[in-house]
């Protein structure tokens, strides 16, 4: 797939005219150390209040690139990835603001009309990784400095909240859209709270973790976002009727990210991902990959087993895991799941939007994407 975005270049710069703008009015509202704070939440400026020559944000410009460093040291995480993980960094950059306006396309509307919705999940998106990194500790952010790692926890605190704030505010006329916002946000935390649980449970034996309970934990912590993002899109594009069925398809959509990013934590390249290769098994997370090798039950998952029982965590040991786990079939088994998930999704598309060729390519990217 493309390595830098799914979307063509002339709809990839219509959005990217339409969203900068409108994001920088929403922040606007902030007393000037609370904007110069968002700018650097949303990557548009460093932390002397100049502009950000680096990776920036969605479409090229506002809130997605990769979100970890390659180096050792202090993981540069994407939430998913780390001990706290709400919404990982995108491969897909700046998919879930290009969800809406696609989402609003797809109904006939004009993209501007789901505008609101586009902007309120970017913030949101934003607000969950400030906190995030404050949660993990993680120091390092898109290449760079952490929110709270620059400004101290306090203000990375204040900041997340303000952009929360704003991504509420932008929906709350708007009766047809909120409610999908308001339930992205509770399934967002209980996700989250899950995946938290998950790291105090053992992984195998009473109380593991079954694939199940982690196809919902993914399902809130980054499919409800994505959920929101289509729901308020043809809602706000005039077709409310359809904003259930686009809120299932988000879902299934972000169980197919999130299996997707958990397999690039192992076996991505840090060259083209910018991500630590193994950060996912280092932290001991419970990922689908690992989940799904452990389940198998053969000779590599028993030693899969022990060697994760023992904690150990230094080089040799995660890269011995990382086989392990492609030969009892995790990574085989990750992306059958991500296919059948990715498929439920399409197939809802299918059905309501059948011609919406751009919205079908976008949701096909996130499962066959490198970063």
């Amino acid at each position: 797939m493309n390595l830098s975005h799914p979307l063509s270049g002339a709809t990839l710069a219509r959005f990217r005219g339409l969203l900068d703008p409108a994001l920088r009015d929403a922040v606007s509202v902030l007393d000037p150390w609370g904007e110069r704070m968002a700018a650097f939440a949303l990557g548009w400026s460093d932390t002397d209040g100049g502009p950000h020559g680096g990776v920036g944000g969605g479409f090229g410009g506002v809130g997605g690139g990769a979100d970890r460093a390659t180096g050792g040291g202090t993981t540069d995480r994407g939430a998913g990835s780390g001990t706290n993980g709400i919404s990982r960094g995108d491969g897909g950059k700046g998919v879930r603001p290009a969800l809406a306006l696609l989402s609003a396309e797809a109904v006939g509307a004009p993209a501007e009309s789901a505008l609101p919705g586009a902007v309120a999940v970017e913030l949101v998106h934003a607000f969950s990784l400030a906190h995030d990194d404050i949660i993990d500790r993680d120091e390092l952010r898109r290449h760079r400095a952490a929110l709270w790692k620059a400004y101290g926890v306090g203000p990375a605190l204040l900041t997340g909240d303000a952009l929360l704030a704003l991504a509420v505010s932008q929906l709350a006329g708007r009766p047809e859209a909120m409610p999908y916002l308001s339930a992205a946000l509770i399934e967002l935390v209980q996700g989250q709270s899950a995946d938290m649980a998950f790291e105090n449970r053992p992984w195998k034996g009473p109380g593991e973790v079954g694939i199940d309970e982690y196809a919902e934990m993914a399902a809130g912590k980054t499919g409800s976002l994505l959920g929101a993002a289509a729901a308020a899109g043809v809602a706000l594009g005039g077709a409310p009727e359809l904003a259930d069925p686009m809120w299932a398809m988000g879902r299934d959509l972000g169980v197919a990210f999130q299996i997707v990013d958990d397999m690039l934590g192992i076996w991505g390249d840090p060259r083209v991902t910018g991500k630590p290769i193994y950060s996912d098994l280092r932290h001991e997370k419970k990922t689908l990959p690992v989940l799904a090798a452990l389940a198998d039950g053969g000779s590599a998952a028993r030693e899969l087993s022990a060697l994760l029982a023992a904690g150990t965590t230094d080089e040799e040991s995660v890269r011995h895991a990382a086989h392990l786990v492609e030969e009892a079939g995790g990574r085989e088994k990750s992306q059958a799941l991500a296919d059948r998930y990715v498929e439920t999704a399409l197939s809802v598309i299918d059905e309501h939007l059948p011609s919406a060729t751009e919205l079908r390519t976008l949701c096909n990217s996130l499962v066959h994407r490198v970063n």
